[in-house]
C-alpha cells in the first residue's frame, strides 16, 4: 500500500504550483502594463509649430534659441511675460532667436481639483496645432485672464472662448477631451532643473540650450543683451 501511495501523482500539488505560476505572470503582466501607462507619453500634438521631441511651441527661425518653460497659473510667468514678452517677440521678427514655448503643469495643486494648469497646457498645444501664428496671442489672452492662485481656474468653455478670440474656432473637442494631458505630463517631467533650484519651477528659461537662473536674466530694456 506504502508503494502504491508513493506511486501516486500528488495532483492537488500540481495544481497549487500551477495558480502560483498563472497569479505569476498576472502580476508580472499588471506590474508592466502599470509601468507602461505610468511612462506612456501620450499622443504629441502635430503641425510645423510644435517640436514634438522637445514639446515646444516653436516661434520664428532664428540661429539662436531661447526655451521659456512656463505655467499658465504661475504668476511669475506672467510678470515675465509682462516685462520682456515685447523684448523677445523683437529679437523673433528680427531673425536673433527662435522662441520654445514649453507649456507644463506644474501647479495643478492650486486649482481646487480642476487640473487648471494641465488643461491651460493641452489648450496651448490645441492651439498650436490648429494655427501656429496663434499660438502666442493665445498665450498673451491666456495670461491677460489669468485666474488667482487657489482658484478654480478657468471652465475649458472660458478658455475655449479665448481660443476663438485669437482666430481659433475649431480646437473645442480638443480642449474638452484634454486630448495632449498625458504629453503634458510627459513634458513636464521633462523640464529642467534651473541653476541653484531643488526642482522644477517656472518659469524656467535657456539660452542657447543652457540654462539659466533668473537671478541672471538682465533688466527689462535688456534682454537682448543674452544673445550677445
Amino acid at each position: 500500500m506504502a508503494k502504491a501511495a508513493a506511486g501516486k501523482t500528488n495532483w492537488f500539488a500540481i495544481w497549487v504550483s500551477v495558480a502560483v505560476v498563472v497569479v505569476v505572470a498576472l502580476v508580472v503582466a499588471l506590474v508592466v502594463w502599470m509601468n507602461n501607462a505610468a511612462t506612456d507619453p501620450g499622443t504629441p500634438p502635430s503641425g510645423s509649430g510644435i517640436n514634438q521631441e522637445t514639446g515646444a511651441v516653436v516661434v520664428g527661425s532664428g540661429s539662436q534659441t531661447l526655451d521659456t518653460y512656463i505655467d499658465f497659473m504661475c504668476p511669475i510667468c506672467n510678470q515675465f511675460e509682462e516685462t520682456y514678452g515685447d523684448e523677445i517677440l523683437d529679437l523673433v521678427n528680427d531673425g536673433t532667436i527662435t522662441l520654445n514655448i514649453h507649456p507644463i503643469a506644474i501647479l495643478d495643486r492650486y486649482s481646487q481639483g480642476t487640473a487648471f494648469s494641465t488643461r491651460a497646457a493641452n489648450a496651448m498645444y490645441c492651439v498650436a496645432e490648429a494655427d501656429p501664428d496663434a499660438a502666442v496671442p493665445f498665450m498673451q489672452a491666456m495670461y491677460a485672464k489669468q485666474p488667482e492662485e487657489n482658484s478654480t481656474g478657468l471652465t475649458d468653455d472660458e478658455i475655449i472662448a479665448i481660443a476663438k478670440s485669437v482666430g481659433v474656432d475649431s480646437v473645442d473637442t480638443c480642449i474638452t477631451d484634454g486630448t495632449y494631458k498625458k504629453f503634458v505630463a510627459s513634458m513636464t517631467e521633462k523640464t529642467p532643473v534651473a541653476p541653484g533650484a531643488s526642482g522644477i519651477g517656472t518659469p524656467t528659461v535657456a539660452v542657447n540650450g543652457e540654462v539659466i537662473s533668473n537671478s541672471t536674466i538682465p533688466a527689462k530694456g535688456q534682454f537682448k543683451t543674452l544673445f550677445q
